[in-house]
């Protein structure tokens, strides 16, 4: 049951739904004023039929664009298991940031989200599981108090169900109106998925672009097993920051997917088309004799 009582499943299942159909009124749509829309890496005019067909994966490059974590989730679970989980956590302001609250008002209304990321049980392709999706529309994805307390949330979830957990990240970091509050979610965070991990929970860690800062010093690193989206950026400090700090030009592709499956940081880089049939491989081995769980 989702611990949020008071939206029914049918409104909950009718979210996901509005989001396939790719109607005017989700809150995660693409917002696609013209029947073309120019790909932001190769410059090649893509219909919005494309686009949604291909996953927001350019056909013509392959760029794969940041997607939303109501659309991640409709595109990962199976029909009708989407049962979101404390939906109503969200964010204040401790420390009486100047126009903070505004700021998330604003970004609650244009977004649809109470917070930069999403959790959620479900199936997928039959394998009951607990999902998190972190979204960069909202400041960035940055891990405040409500963001740390949902994923640790929703470790403890799965580890009291004995389901496996998967996240998926994209964030730019600690959230700065938080301030040390918000550096504390990384210990929370990291604690809580060691705890799951401990009493055997498989973690699976799939990152996307970008994941970066206190997010990548902290749970998105834990995975049993890390995967990522081609040529996302992942690292603690940004190239820039990086090479202006030790005076040298970095390697070409430095930080990217390819280059950390290279150097042993992740154990595979998955396009988006491979995203489910993958994940279902990798629960499927990793459930008991092989079959389904619940």
């Amino acid at each position: 049951m989702s611990s949020n009582r008071f939206t029914s499943r049918r409104e909950r299942l009718l979210r996901l739904k509005t989001l396939r159909e790719g109607r005017t009124t989700a809150p995660s749509r693409i917002d696609a004023p013209a029947l073309f829309e120019q790909c932001p890496n190769c410059n090649k005019a893509c219909s919005k039929k494309q686009w949604n067909t291909q996953l927001l994966v350019c056909p013509h490059c392959g760029f794969h664009r940041p997607v939303s974590a109501y659309l991640r989730l409709s595109m990962l679970l199976d029909p009708d298991t989407f049962e979101e989980l404390n939906d109503s956590l969200k964010s204040t302001n401790p420390l009486d940031f100047e126009g903070y609250p505004q700021k998330l008002e604003q970004l609650r209304r244009t977004t649809g989200l109470k917070e930069a990321v999403v959790t959620a049980k479900g199936r997928i392709g039959g394998f009951p599981c607990v999902v998190a999706v972190m979204d960069s529309r909202f400041l960035m994805g940055s891990m405040g108090v409500a963001v740390g307390e949902k994923i640790a949330r929703a470790a403890q979830t799965a580890r009291k169900a004995k389901l496996p957990l998967i996240i998926f990240c994209a964030s730019g970091g600690a959230r700065m109106q938080e301030g040390i509050l918000s550096l504390m979610q990384m210990a929370k965070t990291a604690a809580a998925i060691t705890h799951f991990q401990e009493q055997g929970g498989l973690y699976i860690s799939y990152l996307t672009h970008p994941t970066t800062g206190g997010v990548t010093a902290s749970f998105a690193s834990l995975g049993d097993i890390t995967l990522a989206e081609p040529e996302a950026l992942i690292g603690f400090a940004g190239p820039r920051v990086i090479e202006q700090t030790i005076g040298q030009t970095l390697p070409e592709g430095f930080q990217r997917s390819e280059y950390l499956l290279e150097h042993g940081f992740v154990d595979a880089v998955i396009p988006r088309s491979a995203m489910r049939d993958t994940l279902i491989q990798l629960l499927k081995l990793h459930s008991k004799g092989g079959g389904r769980r619940g």
